[in-house]
């Protein structure tokens, strides 16, 4: 038992991300704990933590030849999502440039802050759910992939979403509701309802039998 606890996924560094990475994941499950002005903060806070902590994770080679199962399926991932999409409110999109779609268009390209969290949490969730399993093999794979996925993917979402985030946290339009908000909201489900019909009109379309 001790060789056991003498291996890297116990070592201080994954430790000290496992921490922070539960506290990420609480944070958006809670997000309607705050107002739009306190998770603001509380996002420019953690985020710059989750990724220094990342940084120093070890890299490892997996063990085990089968993938580690996904927790979060696209009913939590969904819900996570339309929570931060409408705390975000008409502060969700901003301008990227670091990104591969870029260097293809004439045009900036629009990203929104509540897609790049949760693409975020999804990663750090299944993470965490592997990692509580308390099997060395699975927490050792649940590693590996994490920083791989950490320094191919979500990592650059990251700090492109803190220098969002930073713009409205110290930027001069007030945080707080403001006239045209309602509006704003009452757009965007009715935008998502029709975005969701759409794709409904279309599945079932493709399932009927083509016309003699």
């Amino acid at each position: 038992m001790e060789e056991a606890f003498e291996h890297i996924v116990y070592s201080k560094n994954v430790i000290e991300f496992v921490t922070v990475a539960k506290e990420y994941c609480a944070f958006l499950e809670s997000t309607d704990e705050y107002n739009r002005q306190q998770f603001v903060t509380v996002a420019t806070r953690i985020i710059p933590l989750l990724y220094l902590k990342a940084t120093v994770l070890p890299k490892v080679e997996s063990e085990l030849e089968e993938s580690i199962e996904k927790t979060v399926d696209e009913m939590t991932y969904t819900h996570v999502l339309d929570a931060l999409t409408t705390k975000l409110g008409r502060f969700n999109d901003y301008l990227e440039v670091f990104t591969p779609d870029m260097q293809r268009s004439d045009t900036p390209v629009i990203s929104f802050i509540a897609e790049d969290l949760t693409d975020i949490y999804q990663d750090i969730k299944d993470f965490i759910s592997a990692y509580r399993l308390g099997v060395t093999e699975i927490m050792n794979d649940a590693l590996a992939e994490v920083v791989e996925n950490f320094q191919l993917y979500w990592g650059q979402k990251m700090v492109n979403t803190l220098r969002a985030l930073h713009a409205i946290q110290y930027g001069d339009e007030p945080l707080d509701e403001e006239e045209g908000e309602d509006t704003f909201q009452s757009n965007q489900q009715k935008d998502n309802w029709y975005n969701r019909m759409q794709q409904d009109w279309q599945d079932d379309s493709d399932e009927l039998p083509p016309l003699l």
